[in-house]
C-alpha cells in the first residue's frame, strides 16, 4: 500500500486513532487500559485530533455511581470522505464513504481495453461522478492479483498485467493519496474494522463470486504475505468427482463454488444459458439439474469452511462475495458437511454473513485507504 508523504504520527497516536475509529464511542478509561496510556498521555495524544475536528466527545455516560460522568471519545464520521474502487476485467466500481467506510454514493465506469491508460480513465470517471478528486482525503483501489506493499501490481491475470505501478499512476492522475491492495485483503480489512467481524481479533474470510478468495486476521491484524493475491485457496481440493476448473484441477473450490462454474454446469445440463440468480431460483424450485449443482456446491462450501477453521484454528468465519446468496438454498447439505469435518470438542463455529454484495469490494478498497490515512490524521 502507498500514500502521500505526511509527517508521521507516533505509534501511540496511530493506535489511538485506530481504536477510536474502530471501537468508538469508547470511554477514556477503556482506551487507557487498551493502549496502556495514562490520562495525561491520552489527553495529549487526543488534542491534535480534536483540533482538526476528527475526534468528538459523545453523550455523557454514567454508571450510577459517584463521580463525574464520563464523555466517551468518538470520530466525526463526516470529517473526511474517501473513495474506494474495485477493478474487474471491464469495469471500475466505486463508492464514496465516510471515515468508517459507510457507503455514501455509488458510481461505475466500464473500459474496453485493459491497457493502463484506459483503466485510469475509468477510475477518473468514477471519481468525477462521485464528486471530484478535490472532495476526498484519499483513494483506495483493489483488484484481484498480487500487489506489493508499495502498490505495484506484480500480477493480475484478468487484466494481463505484470509489474504495473498502479499506485503511482493513480496518484499522478488524481493528485490524491493512493492505496492499492489485493481485493480480498482489502475486504478482510473492511470486515475487521467496520464490517461483520468488527471487534473480533481472530477470524477468516471466505469469498464466493467470480472466484473463491481467502483472508485471515490473527491477533487483531490482517495477515498479508508475498503470496497474497495468488488465489491459493481457489484450488483447494474438495471433491475428487467434481467438475474441472480452467486450470485443470478436478473438484477444487473454484470448480465447485465459483459463479461461472456453477452457471456453466447448469447451462450444459439444460441446453441453454442461465444466470447465477436463475441457477439459485431453479434449485429452490426443485429443478433437478440446478439442485444437483447447488447441493454439490453446498457440500463443498461446508468442507471448505471446516478446513479453513481447522487449519487456521479460528472459530469465526465471515462468508462474503457477490455469490454468497448461495447460502439461502444449500441447507441442510452445507450444515451437514461442515459438522462432519469439525471436531465435536472444537470451539463452536461462528458464521457471519456479509450480504452487501459487490459494492462491499469497493468499500474494502475505501477501508484500506482509511487505514493508510491514519498516518497523517491529526498531524
Amino acid at each position: 500500500m502507498t500514500s502521500q508523504v505526511s509527517p508521521p504520527l507516533s505509534d501511540s497516536a496511530r493506535e489511538l486513532a485506530r481504536e477510536v475509529i474502530v471501537r468508538g464511542p469508547i470511554s477514556r478509561g477503556e482506551l487507557g487500559r487498551r493502549l496502556g496510556l495514562s490520562p495525561a498521555s491520552l489527553t495529549r495524544l487526543s488534542k491534535p485530533f480534536f483540533d482538526q475536528g476528527i475526534f468528538v466527545e459523545g453523550a455523557e455516560l454514567t454508571d450510577g455511581g459517584v463521580g463525574r460522568p464520563a464523555r466517551p471519545l468518538d470520530v466525526r464520521v463526516d470529517a473526511l470522505t474517501f473513495v474506494g474502487i474495485k477493478i474487474t476485467g471491464d469495469t471500475a466500481v466505486g463508492v464514496s464513504t465516510d471515515l468508517r467506510a459507510n457507503e455514501l454514493h455509488h458510481a461505475d465506469a466500464s473500459f474496453t481495453s485493459t491497457d493502463l491508460p484506459a483503466v485510469l480513465d475509468a477510475i477518473e470517471s468514477v471519481v468525477d461522478a462521485l464528486g471530484g478528486a478535490e472532495r476526498f482525503a484519499g483513494i483506495g483501489v483493489s483488484l484481484g492479483g498480487n500487489v506489493t506493499g508499495d502498490g505495484v501490481v506484480q500480477r493480475a491475470p484478468f487484466l494481463a498485467w505484470r509489474d504495473v505501478d498502479l499506485a503511482k499512476a493513480v496518484r499522478d492522475r488524481l493528485a490524491l493519496p493512493t492505496t492499492v491492495e489485493n481485493d480480498v485483503v482489502a475486504l478482510t480489512a473492511a470486515e475487521h474494522w467496520f464490517g461483520a467481524a468488527r471487534g473480533r481479533t481472530d477470524f477468516a474470510v471466505i469469498t464466493v463470486g467470480a472466484g473463491v478468495g481467502y483472508g485471515l486476521v490473527i491477533n487483531d491484524r490482517v495477515i498479508r504475505t508475498h503470496d497474497v493475491g495468488l488465489g491459493l485457496l481457489g484450488h483447494f481440493p474438495l471433491d475428487p468427482a467434481g467438475p474441472v476448473c480452467m486450470e485443470g484441477h478436478r473438484g477444487c473450490s473454484t470448480a465447485m463454488l465459483s459463479m461461472p462454474s456453477m452457471t456453466a454446469q447448469v447451462a450444459t445440463a439444460l441446453g441453454r444459458p442461465v444466470s447465477y440468480a436463475e441457477v439459485l431460483e431453479l434449485a429452490a424450485a426443485g429443478n433437478a439439474a440446478a439442485r444437483a449443482v447447488v447441493d454439490s456446491a453446498g457440500r463443498a462450501l461446508g468442507h471448505l469452511v471446516a478446513a479453513v477453521s481447522n487449519i487456521a484454528m479460528v472459530s469465526t468465519v465471515v462468508l462474503a462475495g457477490e455469490g454468497i446468496a448461495l447460502l439461502d438454498v444449500i441447507d441442510p447439505v452445507f450444515t451437514a458437511a461442515l459438522a462432519a469435518d469439525r471436531d465435536p470438542d472444537a470451539s463452536p463455529l461462528e458464521l457471519l454473513v456479509d450480504a452487501t454484495g459487490f459494492t462491499s469490494w469497493a468499500q474494502g478498497a475505501a477501508a484500506v485507504a482509511i487505514q493508510d490515512s491514519i498516518g497523517s490524521l491529526g498531524s
